[in-house]
């Protein structure tokens, strides 16, 4: 009898050992929010359809999502704040594991934050950094202070100031200059703008650059939702109040390439873009393909290549890691602190794209065909 009982307690120990072992292995391999992350649904929201780079970014976080196996919701929320919210309380709803957000409105999503860390859902800020919440996990971007340095860069290089190379340039000046930042409520516009203005301080004590509109501070220069209307519209402005007579514009400091469209129409209906009286420098950024067009034919200057495959790529990585009960891959720990929280970040290079070097940076690795920038 004393042989039978140490039997079956050494078989329930093993049952025991076992259901323990199953356990931890199911564990292993549960979600963030408690689900086992084959299949998981992922709420992707992207800000609008109406610039490119969106649409790409949107596209190529799907595939790649896909691609590992997971489901994903790709919602667009064309600027609309309450859009936004509510797409992303249907993917909580839904059963979303993960959300990725590229946000319209950096502070307006609190209360679904809150409601995704109540379901243990855990959260990626995609490219614009989501502020005023604890509840952001992680944070895949580029470099944006080094993205402004680079468009203040290309607007010296455009003007003679300085060489490509960063040695001092032929022309000293003085240049008329006008300035435009980003959306005040992108927490990623503050950084393009610090970052530019930190470049083109010097120059405007020096004298070499002259801001003639008197227009100088983020909130007066900022261009709500980034639209280009509203940034032709002041551009109009600036133009009949300010450049009279023999007085002209050398350089517009451009953030973003459907603003730098925007300036242009301006600049074109007041008679600029003629052998008389040609193109100021206007910088840009993401690339789009109206806005290399322009540069290869001469008309806005530079523009900010941000290979929207390897944010994609990144942030992906980052998700399937977080799925999977792991830890991403992060690079910056100390600079993207979002008012609650320093959110850990993963940051990538930009480049500064002219038309001497389009072919090389954009054509040469696969991101366009030479036919699309026909």
């Amino acid at each position: 009898m004393k042989l039978a009982r140490l039997a079956a307690a050494a078989i329930g120990m093993s049952v025991v050992m076992a259901a323990s072992a199953c356990g931890s292995a199911e564990k292993a391999s549960d979600t963030a929010g408690g689900g086992s992350a084959e299949g998981a649904l992922v709420g992707v929201t992207m800000p609008t359809k109406v610039s490119e780079r969106w649409v790409a970014d949107g596209n190529n976080v799907k595939a790649a999502l896909e691609k590992l196996g997971y489901k994903v919701d790709l919602q667009y929320a064309e600027n609309d704040i309450p859009t936004q919210a509510n797409q992303i309380d249907n993917q909580i709803t839904q059963g979303a594991k993960l959300l990725i957000i590229a946000s319209i409105d950096g502070k307006a999503l609190t209360s679904q934050l809150e409601n995704a860390k109540a379901n243990n859902i855990p959260v990626i800020s995609y490219d614009r950094l989501i502020r005023e919440s604890p509840n952001v996990d992680y944070y895949a971007t580029f470099d944006n202070e080094k993205v402004g340095v680079q468009q203040a860069t290309s607007l010296l290089v455009g003007l003679g100031l300085k060489k490509a190379d960063g040695t001092d340039g032929d022309k000293t000046g003085p240049f008329n200059i006008e300035l435009f930042a980003g959306s005040p409520d992108d927490n990623n516009a503050t950084f393009f703008f610090n970052g530019a203005m930190k470049t083109l301080q010097p120059f405007i004590d020096s004298g070499k650059l002259v801001v003639k509109s008197g227009q100088k501070d983020f909130n007066t220069v900022a261009t709500l939702r980034w639209d280009p209307a509203t940034a032709q519209a002041r551009m109009e402005n600036i133009i009949t109040t300010t450049y009279t007579g023999s007085n002209k514009i050398a350089g517009v400091l451009s953030p973003y390439d459907g603003i730098s469209i925007g300036i242009l129409s301006a600049l074109k209906s007041n008679g600029y873009g003629t052998p008389t009286q040609p193109w100021p420098i206007v910088t840009g950024q993401d690339a789009e393909v109206a806005s290399v067009k322009s540069i290869i034919n001469n008309e806005q200057y530079a523009t900010i290549y941000k290979d929207t495959r390897q944010l994609a790529d990144v942030t992906v990585k980052m998700a399937d890691a977080v799925l999977k009960g792991g830890k991403p891959e992060v690079n910056n720990t100390t600079d993207y602190d979002n008012g609650k929280k320093v959110v850990p970040s993963y940051l990538l290079e930009p480049v500064i794209v002219y038309k001497d070097n389009y072919k090389a940076t954009l054509i040469d690795s696969g991101y366009y065909t030479e036919d699309a920038l026909k």
